[in-house]
């Protein structure tokens, strides 16, 4: 992987994913939660997609500015875009729209690739 790789997704807003069911608000629209929970999806998955299978690679940052409401049934495209490698640290630039192509969503990620077996072991200590 290097700076400049991209990855993009589309989701479609579900029910289960508003603000109300995740009770971080009380209105029925994507909850921020949510879209951390998708940019963090994409970027594992394309780094993911480099690392050997004793690796993985965990969220340690996350910086977002969520800027529009989106109902349920509308969709949200998710741009990854790597910014930075330094060793086993990934930074990704975060960027979400709508159908409309508004910005709905904007903000940085950075994720670590870590041994899946030593991670573990470390839980126990």
């Amino acid at each position: 992987m290097e700076i400049g790789a991209q990855s993009l997704r589309t989701y479609v807003v579900q029910p289960q994913e508003t603000a109300k069911a995740f009770e971080s608000g009380d209105l029925e629209v994507l909850a921020t939660p949510r879209l951390v929970g998708m940019f963090e999806s994409v970027a594992k998955d394309m780094l993911g997609a480099t690392l050997t299978p004793e690796n993985t690679s965990v969220g340690v940052h996350v910086d977002l500015k969520h800027l529009k409401a989106t109902a349920v049934g509308q969709t949200v495209e998710i741009m990854v875009t790597v910014t930075a490698i330094e060793g086993r640290r990934y930074t990704f630039a975060l960027r979400a729209v709508d159908a409309s192509n508004d910005v709905i969503g904007e903000g940085t990620h950075t994720r670590v690739v870590v041994n899946r077996q030593r991670f573990l072991e470390g839980l126990k200590k």
